[in-house]
């Protein structure tokens, strides 16, 4: 079994802002991939949705409830739950320090002062997992306003524009 973690802060004040983009990069590959409604789970405190995927392996997508900053204690419970290891885990989270548009992948790399990243490798014991990146950067923006703010401003229309470009861009990583 894979897990594929979309970070982000639950509620509808929180949709479509910068900090969500892994929930939106999660909703995305539910529709490209055909996988059920996202059901929520108390025992895990997320969203899950399950889906099989070519050779019988499952593919899980997770969006944690928790807020971004306490993001490890839906993945640690879900993970040790279903005895995930961190090799099978792929995490997508907004980046501050990529242009907007673009994403990088990184395995065994520390959280570069993400909370929602280092609240998962403080709860699972290890930075050994996939990460994918996705960049948040407007530097306009960014160099006028604190950056705990900047993230939680929505995007724009054309800034959305530019992110649904990126979805291409991950799938053909055949990751998933």
């Amino acid at each position: 079994m894979r897990l594929v973690v979309g970070l982000g802060n639950p509620g509808k004040e929180h949709e479509k802002t910068r900090h969500n983009i892994g929930f939106m990069m999660i909703d995305k590959i539910k529709e490209i991939y055909n996988f059920p409604d996202f059901e929520f789970d108390k025992k895990f405190h997320a969203e899950i949705s399950k889906n099989k995927l070519t050779g019988n392996s499952n593919l899980v997508l997770l969006k944690p409830q928790t807020f971004m900053n306490n993001s490890g204690q839906s993945v640690k419970s879900f993970m040790d739950f279903y005895k995930i290891t961190p090799d099978n885990l792929i995490v997508i989270h907004d980046d501050i320090d990529i242009e907007l548009g673009k994403y990088k992948t990184s395995f065994d790399s520390g959280s570069a002062g993400h909370n929602g990243v280092a609240d998962i490798i403080n709860k699972i014991d290890t930075q050994k997992f996939t990460r994918i990146r996705i960049g948040i950067a407007n530097e306009k923006l960014r160099t006028q306003i604190d950056p705990s703010d900047f993230v939680l401003q929505k995007f724009s229309k054309d800034e959305l524009d530019k992110i649904s470009g990126v979805m291409a861009k991950i799938e053909s990583l055949k990751i998933f």
